[in-house]
Parts: structure tokens; sequence; C-alpha cells
């Protein structure tokens, strides 16, 4: 097994898979299994290189290759290859296992807490421990508030009370508030864009206004992704529920 903390240059290829793809135990006839684990990350020299060790010892070898980007994979590869894809796990297939380890490991957590720690881990499973590891270690309870506190992502309840103000108050006032509770809190603006999508999915909105809401945020994405002002772009976020509830005010049917 070769994992992402290992060289995966085309000497590796040539070297070490090589060899032991090649060599076989005298009294057994099993086939050797090679897990190359986030081979997206690989050369495409070295990919070549493997394209060529797969057909020569696929007699006594199957290689499984683990990667984040498909497209990374040059389409030699791909092509000598049967394709899986793994979603993220469901919220009740990492429960009952979540439940256990914490009895095991004696934390001592809240069902608040407990949601909150599925809710941020999104199906992986990884992240899941890491956050209740996290969160066990700094705080005495592991509940929704120390859980977010932990991780650094915006409180429910911020977010409720921004998502209330992006709605109802005057573009000044809003722009106050949401500077304010950025600067308090110290919430990094894509975790707020997030948060504020997730509860834009959640709202009965007519088409044209959820579609304007949606194409802005994502050009609002794009520009914070480029380095822009984190200042600038919270206003720019209050500026596109001012203009979407506009146009919600002017033609509400539509």
């Amino acid at each position: 097994e070769l994992n992402a903390s290992d060289d995966r240059g085309i000497s590796v290829v040539r070297d070490q898979i090589k060899e032991f793809a090649g060599t076989k135990k005298l009294f057994s006839s099993g086939i050797k299994l090679i897990i190359l684990d986030e081979a997206d990350a690989m050369t495409n020299d070295a990919q070549f290189a493997l394209r060529r060790v797969i057909e020569k010892y696929t007699k006594n070898a199957r290689f499984c290759l683990i990667c984040n980007y498909v497209s990374k994979i040059i389409p030699a590869l791909q092509s000598r290859c049967t394709r899986f894809r793994f979603s993220p796990l469901a919220e009740h297939q990492v429960k009952d296992r979540v439940e256990h380890i914490a009895k095991l490991e004696n934390v001592d957590i809240t069902p608040d807490g407990f949601r909150a720690v599925l809710r941020l881990g999104g199906g992986d499973m990884r992240r899941i421990l890491n956050i209740l590891q996290a969160t066990n270690m700094a705080h005495d309870v592991v509940n929704e508030t120390n859980v977010y506190l932990c991780t650094g992502n915006p409180l429910p309840s911020d977010m409720v009370a921004m998502c209330n103000w992006l709605w109802t108050e005057s573009f000044e006032a809003c722009v106050r508030q949401c500077l304010n509770l950025q600067k308090l809190k110290g919430y990094a603006t894509m975790d707020l864009l997030q948060q504020v999508y997730l509860n834009a999915n959640e709202l009965e909105l007519p088409p044209h206004a959820r579609m304007y809401i949606y194409d802005q945020l994502a050009h609002l994405e794009h520009r914070l992704a480029t380095g822009t002002s984190e200042t600038l772009q919270l206003i720019s976020l209050v500026s596109i529920f001012i203009a979407a509830r506009k146009l919600i005010s002017d033609n509400p049917s539509s």
C-alpha cells in the first residue's frame, strides 16, 4: 500500500511497485493486491509507467487506485480499471458507530452535540471522528455550542439571526449587524456564505428570485476564492438579498 505520504514518482513505479508485483510466492497461488491511495497525485510519467506494469503483471496482481479527482487519472489507466464512486455516508449509517465509539471512549456528549457532529461531518467518517475528538479534548461536554466553537463554524443561532436580518432589515442596518457579528465571532465570510445558501434552499421563493440569489452567490464564492476582501464580499452578500427582496416585491408571482 502506498498513500499520500509516500513518494509517487516514476522511480517508485519502476522499482518498488514493479518489484513487488513481479515476485511470486513459492507455495501460494494467491493474487497480490496493490493499493495506491490518492493516485491522482501521481505524475503523468508515473501513471504511464504504471499502465505498463498493470499490463505485464495482470496474472498475479490486482491494482486498486483510490483518488479524489478521476479526471487527473490518465485515460489509459481509466480504461484498464472498473470505476466505483463512493458517496458520503448517510446519517443512519454512521450514527450507531459514532455512538459506540463515544461510549467506549467515555465521551460526555449531549443529543444536540451528537446532531451537530453528524451535521458538520457531512457523511465523512474521518471528519466526524476528528470533530468528536477535538471537541472532547477542548471541552468537558460535547454539546452543540462547543462543537461549533471548536470547529469555527457559525452557530445555528447566529445564522438564524443573520438570515432574519438579510430578509427584514435595511441595507445599512444589515451591513452593520453582519459586520459586528463577524468581528465578534471571527467567522469567515465563506462559512457565512455556505450557511446562507443552505438557508435559502429551505425557503419557498419565486423561481426568478431563487435563480438570482444562486447566481450571485456563485459569483461571490468565486471572488472569495480568488482572494478578494472578506469585508467587501460580506457587504456584497447583503446587497444580493436586498436586491432579491426588491425582485420579489416588484414581481411576487413570477
